[in-house]
């Protein structure tokens, strides 16, 4: 089977790790937790970083920093991961959904313009499957209404729009290093901001809100949200790596693009000319003229060894966000989304093995 994506862990892990054991420094206390925050938050080009468990509770920590609470809305794109609503809702805030350009994937400004009502607090730009979102017509949108930009990066470590990397394009941004992203600490996230404040509220929250002088004592309701030395130990290794590991995936969607272009019926993944697309996910759109539908595809591509993973549901068609809204763009990328192969350990090989078996499928008969 060849893999959607796995971790590439070819460089100094075990070393950083085994360090780890040997020394006892196992749980939320150790070196490597400030290493990883400094250095990937350097990374970025934003002052500082606030390691934690994963991208979700990154999300919810930076929303909980900022004061987002019941009553307040936040604007973010149907088509993402369900993480990123959820996020806004574990606040007591209410998600507000808007869809996606069509040039892009990622969210629509002019939606925004229209969700824009007076509880709004914050527009979340996600740069959905490694593409960056228009992030200037956001910032206008977010500065003119006195509104908080927030990224989620999760998808898209080293990504640049207009030769800036982002998680440095907003008040905050988040990611995750999940085991199938960029890079990896098998499960963990990290919130970057320039923001001072804004960062030693998410490391008190993240803590227990624990009070700086009497750590027993607790003034306010806090999270259990810290990334173990462990982690970080990994995510150190993996920085040492990041741009191998990013030149990977940018390589294989150019391997990917030269073949498919042969294909009818397969259309490719955004690339504005603004953006720098890290292809965290090479997603394909299948269209009629291939000859049968995403699912059908996925199933016939399941028997011959390659395993694929379908578009987000765009998340106002999951039960508890349901309201019988309509979002064209979105649905239909959702419908006709194919996530081919694209992990770290993907070699030319396989990519031109999935081209075949896909040309294959195409003709008559195939």
């Amino acid at each position: 089977m060849i893999p959607i994506a796995e971790p590439s862990l070819e460089g100094r892990e075990l070393e950083y790790v085994t360090d780890c054991i040997q020394s006892g420094w196992v749980s939320s206390l150790g070196e490597y937790v400030k290493r990883f925050e400094q250095g990937f938050a350097a990374y970025c080009g934003v002052r500082y970083g606030v390691a934690t468990h994963n991208g979700t509770v990154a999300l919810h920590q930076a929303l909980a920093a900022l004061g987002i609470g019941p009553g307040d809305e936040v604007i973010l794109p149907t088509l993402t991961f369900v993480a990123t609503a959820n996020a806004v809702v574990y606040t007591g805030a209410t998600p507000v959904f808007v869809d996606s350009e069509p040039h892009t994937w990622n969210i629509d400004p002019e939606a925004v313009t229209q969700a824009i009502t007076p509880r709004t607090r914050a527009i979340i730009a996600v740069h959905l499957y490694g593409h960056p979102a228009d992030m200037d017509s956001l910032r206008a949108l977010a500065d003119q209404h006195g509104l908080t930009l927030i990224e989620d990066a999760a998808e898209a470590h080293g990504a640049r729009y207009r030769g800036r990397r982002v998680g440095s394009l907003s008040d905050v941004a988040i990611f995750s290093f999940f085991g199938n992203k960029i890079i990896t600490t098998g499960e963990g996230g990290m919130v970057l901001t320039d923001d001072s404040e804004l960062a030693e509220r998410c490391f008190f929250l993240e803590n227990q809100a624990r009070h700086k002088e009497n750590p027993y004592w607790h003034p306010e309701i806090g999270y259990n949200y810290r990334m173990t030395n462990l982690q970080a130990a990994l995510g150190v290794a993996q920085l040492e790596r990041i741009e191998e590991l990013i030149a990977v995936r940018v390589r294989n969607a150019a391997y990917y693009g030269r073949r498919l272009t042969d294909i009818a019926g397969l259309n490719p993944p955004p690339r504005a000319q603004w953006a720098e697309n890290v292809y965290w996910m090479y997603t394909v759109l299948v269209e009629d003229e291939y000859g049968m539908d995403r699912d059908t595809l996925m199933a016939r591509l399941r028997q011959r060894g390659i395993d694929t993973r379908p578009a987000f549901y765009p998340i106002h068609t999951l039960p508890m966000y349901h309201q019988d809204q309509c979002f064209p763009v979105a649905e239909e990328l959702g419908r006709k989304g194919l996530n081919l192969p694209s992990g770290a350990t993907l070699t030319p090989e396989q990519v031109n093995l999935v081209c075949d078996v896909l040309a294959e499928m195409s003709q008559p008969g195939g």
